[in-house]
């Protein structure tokens, strides 16, 4: 055997070193995106905190310089006088029922037309369908007087019924759903369903709105938080203090004068409590099915 020169040396500490400069980059990258993070969640967080130190504090520590960024002792007083004041617990009754129905029918109404729109054959589909899809460059404030007088002449003024049927369906909805189903239902798995005797309710019922609860599930979610935070309709409609809507009874606390931002703001965290609770039971079903719908599409 013959011994190695001095050219054959090998240095194993110079992968060691690569894996720490490695290791360590990947910290930095880790730390600067956690630090993103933060600052995200605290931006979006911060208003819900500050309405919550104005609800315990009151108009005048509200609105001095500088601003009071600690709770108050206060929450519980003006609390209670948001509840004597108007029939807040009514109110909010009528918005989880109001809420709860939209956000349902929305959840099967749109997945139906979807359905027919996605995998059904009929004349006028395209055309049809971009009539619904261009319903949504139009403004809503234009269709408050039409749907105004049309729930006039039923006879539902001042009735839940008029918040509730208008917002069942719509066109979001319906491309949002119609989507869904192109790219989970194919049409080996209709035809397959239809040589088993199957109908059409049946394939849709069984086959095409399970695979597509997911996205049904946010797209009633989202219909429930947009229903929830409703305001000019049911100002229009509603004119009784039974029938108010958690919104509508929000702006109730204010007098034609003056503005109170302790009582306002009570009445707004309470109001906001719902969702926070609805968001932190389903949140993660909703961002599961929001990433379900990003990576079919």
């Amino acid at each position: 055997m013959t011994d190695a020169g001095p050219h054959t040396t090998t240095h194993p500490e110079q992968p060691v070193r690569r894996a720490r400069t490695t290791r360590r980059s990947g910290e930095r990258v880790r730390w600067w995106t956690y630090a993103l993070l933060l600052l995200a969640v605290g931006a979006c967080l911060f208003p819900l905190y500050w309405m919550f130190v104005v609800a315990t504090t009151d108009t005048a520590t509200a609105t001095q310089l500088p601003p009071e960024i600690l709770p108050g002792g206060n929450f519980f007083h003006l609390a209670g006088l948001v509840f004597s004041t108007v029939p807040f617990l009514r109110s909010i009754l009528n918005s989880l029922i109001v809420a709860g129905a939209i956000g349902v029918g929305q959840a099967v109404l749109c997945s139906m037309a979807g359905f027919a729109f996605a995998k059904l054959t009929f004349r006028g589909r395209n055309v049809l369908f971009l009539v619904v899809v261009l319903t949504m460059t139009v403004p809503t404030q234009l269709s408050v007087i039409p749907q105004y007088m049309i729930v006039s002449s039923l006879g539902w003024v001042d009735t839940l019924q008029a918040l509730i049927v208008p917002g069942l369906a719509n066109a979001f909805g319906i491309f949002w759903m119609r989507q869904h189903l192109s790219s989970s239902l194919s049409d080996e798995i209709m035809q397959a369903a239809r040589i088993d005797g199957a109908t059409t309710w049946q394939i849709f019922w069984r086959i095409a709105f399970p695979l597509v609860r997911p996205g049904a599930f946010v797209l009633g979610l989202l219909g429930f938080v947009t229903a929830w935070n409703d305001f000019l309709w049911p100002f229009i409609v509603l004119k009784s203090p039974e029938m108010y809507t958690a919104q509508i009874a929000i702006k109730a606390l204010q007098n034609s004068f003056s503005i109170d931002l302790g009582l306002a703001m009570s009445g707004s965290f309470l109001a906001t409590l719902p969702l926070l609770a609805l968001f932190v039971f389903v949140g993660r079903r909703m961002v599961a099915g929001i990433m379900d719908g990003a990576f079919k599409g």
